[in-house]
């Protein structure tokens, strides 16, 4: 997979995680973050 189609994913997960329970919007947000920027400065870290 590449990164082009892994962060909508990471998104579209997020999304639904925050529409189904909005009480742990802090911690998908955060771990939204803490994806996209290591998948930003690390773009072989999901390469096989």
């Amino acid at each position: 997979m590449d990164i082009i189609y892994i962060q909508p994913l990471i998104a579209l997960v997020a999304g639904i995680l925050i529409l189904v329970m909005p009480q742990v919007l802090n911690y998908v947000v955060a771990a939204y973050l803490i994806l996209v920027g290591l998948l930003g400065l690390f773009p072989n870290l999901l390469a096989t």
